[in-house]
């Protein structure tokens, strides 16, 4: 009888051993363009609804301190892609090319036997490594009929809507194309909703016909700000196009006697609006026609505050009717995988390469280190690993993507990658994780004229150095001043929480490898 039990024990330990490895996660990863967490209704319900976006948070992870490094589209994928700061893998903003001897963690997976696929925009580049198929929009992209270049078959345009189009392929690929023996990693990039917000025609006429609430901070006079608020071109009256961004016809903006903002402003809108096809336009026109109309009416009796209430408005229907789609989108994926019971070693994940100003501050785009761009969305779906409706408030950013992926995979991550990795805190553990972030951003002299500025950032504080042409500090206390309405640099009563935060940005910068001399490098490059 003992002798029977040893061995029955004996063989329990040795099948333990004999255990077959783990299969590595399958990986799917979203991402959408400047869609600010504020217009997801698992962060804020008061101005859209999405569902299906919120069915990942439901099932998985809602991060509420989910930040970026540097607030602009193409460095942003950069970081996601590197894994590394702005500053070392060269793409610094939209201007200068990707430099492609970086290695990428797609690369990285492809080449330790993941099937990799990319669909839709990723803004640099036509060739990227490290896909095994990919179909990505020209640069920007157009909202209509895009041109996509696919991989070994080169310039191709469809008709179509192209958040639509993006998940069509997306959807083409996990039932046609992928290998069901391999694990995958594929990328679903909305264009969406970037500038200039064009819904799809089924959410024309339900957002035009909504009124949204309005930030308490739309009328902001910046007082108690610093110099680099100030002088931002990116209010909603002043700067955001007429024709391009609020949809006012290129012929009505000459009977008001409008003057373009800028000189893509008619343009941007011929480009967008004029690539429809007949029916498309039909439909555009049908819904939009009526709002030109009623505002060549009302325009001469309307006051600056009227045209920037009537502009917001304007900026919220279309830019959350794009949202809307996005999330139709996310729904049609989500469906599918629930349906061929796919979610099981699954990581989904749901972002934007930034965040972005919906009024707040009286702005649109992002670019600042302020909340409402430097915060983004981040939502992480792991049956298994994660408990579902969880929620977690770290400084986690979009340089910790790539070691956290190839951390799932069970993958060492280059050494000279900077980020950390997201498994421990997917698992409930957040011990020893890190307490603070470093941003960049460097686009300056540049559209909407946002000053270079780096800075540190913790759960309670931010202090910001705004340089160049300008040698101004910031410090806001995230806890008190949730808004960021008032600068306490010079505030007795922070002179400590100053001192540290100062020691503790330049251990960062000497630690991520930036410097002064790297700072003036790359204003320099600016002015050559």
């Amino acid at each position: 009888m003992i002798r029977n039990l040893l061995f029955l024990v004996m063989a329990l330990i040795l099948f333990s051993g004999c255990k077959e490895k783990k299969t590595p996660p399958n990986i799917i990863f979203i991402m959408s363009d400047d869609h600010a967490y504020q217009a997801i209704s698992a962060y804020n319900d008061d101005l859209i609804q999405t569902p299906h976006i919120d069915r990942i948070a439901d099932q998985g992870m809602l991060f509420t301190n989910a930040c970026v490094t540097n607030s602009i589209c193409a460095p942003s994928r950069a970081v996601i892609l590197t894994g590394k700061h702005s500053h070392i893998n060269g793409k610094i903003d939209n201007r200068f090319p990707f430099d492609t001897s970086n290695i990428t963690f797609p690369q990285i997976l492809q080449e330790n036997g993941y099937q990799t696929a990319l669909f839709g925009k990723l803004h640099f580049g036509n060739e990227p490594k490290g896909f095994d198929q990919y179909k990505i929009l020209i640069g920007q992209g157009n909202y209509y009929n895009p041109d996509f270049i696919i991989k070994d078959r080169g310039k191709v345009r469809l008709e179509g809507y192209t958040t639509d189009l993006i998940t069509d392929m997306t959807m083409d690929w996990m039932k046609e194309e992928r290998d069901p023996e391999k694990p995958y990693m594929m990328m679903y990039l909305h264009k969406a909703p970037h500038r200039e917000w064009l819904p799809p025609p089924r959410h024309f006429r339900k957002y035009t016909e909504m009124t949204f609430p309005e930030p308490e901070t739309l009328f902001d006079d910046y007082e108690g700000r610093g110099e680099a608020a100030r002088s931002a071109e990116m209010n909603l009256l002043a700067h955001m196009n007429w024709a391009g961004d609020s949809k006012i016809k290129p012929e009505n903006m000459d009977i008001l006697g409008i003057p373009e903002t800028v000189v893509w402003d008619k343009g941007a809108y011929e480009r967008e609006v004029g690539r429809m096809n007949p029916d498309q336009r039909a439909l555009w026109d049908e819904v939009y026609d009526p709002i030109n109309e009623t505002f060549v009416d009302n325009y001469a009796s309307m006051s600056q505050e009227d045209l920037m209430r009537w502009r917001y408005q304007r900026y919220m229907q279309d830019y959350l009717g794009s949202v809307a789609a996005v999330d139709d989108g996310v729904g049609r994926l989500l469906d599918y995988l629930e349906e061929e019971n796919m979610m099981e070693n699954t990581i989904i994940v749901y972002t934007s390469d930034q965040g972005f100003y919906l009024g707040e501050h009286g702005w649109f785009d992002k670019r600042f280190v302020y909340d409402e761009s430097f915060k983004t969305p981040l939502i992480v779906r792991w049956d298994g690993v994660i408990k579902p409706g969880s929620k977690n408030s770290q400084m986690v950013q979009n340089l910790d993507f790539a070691q956290t992926f190839l951390d799932a995979a069970g993958m060492k991550a280059p050494e000279d990658m900077q980020g950390v990795s997201l498994v421990p805190l997917f698992r409930g553990e957040e011990e020893g994780f890190r307490d603070a972030v470093y941003y960049h951003y460097y686009e300056y002299p540049a559209v909407h004229m946002v000053k270079r500025h780096y800075a540190i950032v913790t759960e309670e504080y931010k202090l910001a150095h705004f340089y160049d042409d300008i040698d101004e500090w910031e410090l806001y206390d995230r806890k008190k001043d949730i808004q960021e309405m008032k600068n306490v640099i010079d505030d007795p009563g922070y002179a400590s929480v100053v001192e540290d935060l100062k020691k503790k940005l330049a251990e960062m910068r000497k630690a991520y490898k930036d410097s002064p001399a790297l700072d003036q490098a790359y204003i320099d490059l600016y002015k050559n």
